[in-house]
């Protein structure tokens, strides 16, 4: 994926599938003198879905943001399409843990090696107080919220508000072990990532390494995905693989 820089944005766009999208856009964005850096474009064929992120220059932007955003909008409204703009900010992060390490471990040293940039880790979030010496360790706020299934949505609501309050555009689940409610997407639609320990969409949901070992699966994985309604079934942002015999 394309990184940005401080002259650049994104263009996110998604609708229905028609003729015409891509050169919609595209002249739209040259009309306000952007130069368009990259474009990556899919088409879901069964739902006939279309899908956009393109990375646009706007360094010789002819007008200003607001009248590109306009311009945008009412091409996506004569497209039926959705569309959003992505102007250049750090984004504020929030980690969400609970007993499991590994994954916080790895985000928090990747973040202070300078590999995570124009990301701001700005609270880390648990359901338990074992991860706390690993925030305090790199100066993260850590705040533990415990859940059980009568308090899951009060306390959802409790972490919404710190969300809130801390400015979070991000919320990573790096081995979270709870599965937040509907209402938790709701209020961060296309804006929680979960880590998921399989090879998507294989062995969906609790215990994905017992069950790819009782399949004996010869390849598994873990799978970076946006968190939705459906459990695991989220757009699938990035994944890794690993080959595996009887032996291990």
């Amino acid at each position: 994926m394309t990184s940005v820089s401080e002259t650049q944005a994104i263009l996110l766009v998604h609708g229905p599938d028609r003729k015409g999208i891509v050169a919609a856009f595209s002249q739209t964005l040259f009309g306000h003198g952007c130069g368009i850096v990259s474009s990556e474009q899919h088409t879901d064929v069964e739902s006939s879905v279309f899908y956009q992120r393109i990375v646009f220059d706007a360094a010789e932007l002819h007008t200003d943001r607001v009248s590109l955003e306009r311009g945008i909008e009412e091409v996506a409204s004569r497209l039926g399409m959705t569309c959003e703009v992505r102007w250049p900010k750090p984004k504020r992060v929030a980690i969400f843990v609970s007993k499991y390490a590994h994954c916080l471990w790895e985000l928090l040293l990747r973040h202070d090696a300078g590999e995570l940039p124009g990301v701001e880790i700005v609270q880390i979030v648990s359901n338990h107080e074992d991860l706390r010496h690993v925030a305090e360790h790199f100066s993260v706020p850590y705040a533990v919220f415990k859940v059980t299934k009568d308090t899951k949505r009060a306390v959802e609501d409790r972490e919404l508000a710190l969300l809130k309050d801390k400015q979070v555009d991000l919320v990573v689940l790096a081995r979270y072990m709870q599965i937040i409610t509907d209402e938790f997407c709701a209020a961060y639609p296309h804006r929680v990532i979960n880590i998921h320990h399989s090879f998507l969409p294989a062995f969906i949901g609790s215990k994905p390494y017992h069950r790819a070992h009782e399949r004996g699966v010869k390849l598994i994985g873990a799978t970076a995905h946006y968190a939705t309604a459906n459990l695991d079934e989220g757009p699938i942002i990035e994944q890794g693989t690993e080959r595996v015999s009887h032996r291990d």
